[in-house]
């Protein structure tokens, strides 16, 4: 084998196969209930949402305007916050992004009169993981609320289903599946949990190019179909965190005119 060979091979992402379960624990039937924040300055609309949560079983506090909701959120942890566009004090947008500024990976819902494609832009480019319209059916709520919580589950060691899963190494970055977790050349990097989804998608399938509305179709939903600028936002981000050099980026890599792909694009 060539010289250059070898450094192909030795610098091709690697997929391994999932550690083996040494026990089987049920690790479910120990855990609390999951965590919600409600930040709604409506107070009738903010009761309603908190008895059907609680309904399902989630222990949910409730904050009435931006300031008082964004300091809850930053001192307490939170499995998702449900989070208003339009509040007193400072606006939804605004919060959204200084807890994501802070550090703070709780999912996020984002709830908003406001529902052009403009409007969806803005929440999920300041930080939202998801984006809801009102007004909305409390059935459609809940189920975006569980699909979220699923998500977070997987991004918290304890939380999740007692099943490791697989590991992709590529230079100097690892990412853990069943933890969820990233780091380059040694060092932890903090993912929100649209981040995570979107770089394990890529990296699990190196090489390979997506589209923009295919990874809106698998990393978001259907519901934001054409809603390009959230994919680049989402990017940026990601090669701010994770390359060297985010202008020269060797992880997630631009095709021009296509899409993204993870390492070099896959040819023929």
């Amino acid at each position: 084998m060539s010289s250059s060979s070898s450094a192909t091979l030795k610098n091709r992402p690697r997929i391994m196969p999932a550690p083996r379960l040494v026990q089987g624990i049920a690790y479910a039937a120990m855990q609390p209930a999951h965590r919600i924040l409600v930040i709604e300055d409506h107070v009738n609309l903010a009761d309603l949402v908190r008895m059907h949560l609680e309904r399902e079983g989630f222990d949910v506090v409730v904050a009435r305007d931006g300031n008082s909701g964004y300091l809850q959120a930053a001192a307490e942890p939170f499995d998702l916050v449900i989070l208003d566009v339009s509040l007193p004090g400072i606006d939804g947008l605004t919060v959204c992004q200084k807890l994501r500024a802070r550090g703070i990976t709780s999912s996020i819902l984002m709830l908003s009169a406001l529902h052009t494609e403009g409007d969806r832009v803005a929440g999920l480019d300041a930080g939202a993981d998801d984006y809801v319209s009102k007004p909305f059916g409390v059935s459609e709520l809940l189920a975006r609320v569980r699909a979220q919580l699923r998500r977070g589950d997987r991004a918290r060691p304890g939380k999740a289903d007692a099943q490791s899963g697989a590991i992709v190494s590529y230079g100097d970055i690892l990412l853990e599946e069943d933890s969820r977790s990233v780091t380059v050349a040694g060092k932890p990097v903090t993912l929100t949990a649209k981040e995570f989804d979107l770089l394990w998608l890529l990296a699990s399938h190196p090489g390979r190019v997506f589209t923009r509305s295919q990874l809106l179709d698998r990393v978001w939903s259907q519901d934001y179909a054409g809603l390009d600028n959230t994919v680049k936002s989402h990017i940026n981000r990601l090669r701010s965190k994770i390359e060297p050099d985010p202008s020269h980026p060797i992880y997630v890599m631009t095709a021009w005119g296509v899409g993204y792909c993870f390492g070099p694009e896959r040819r023929g």
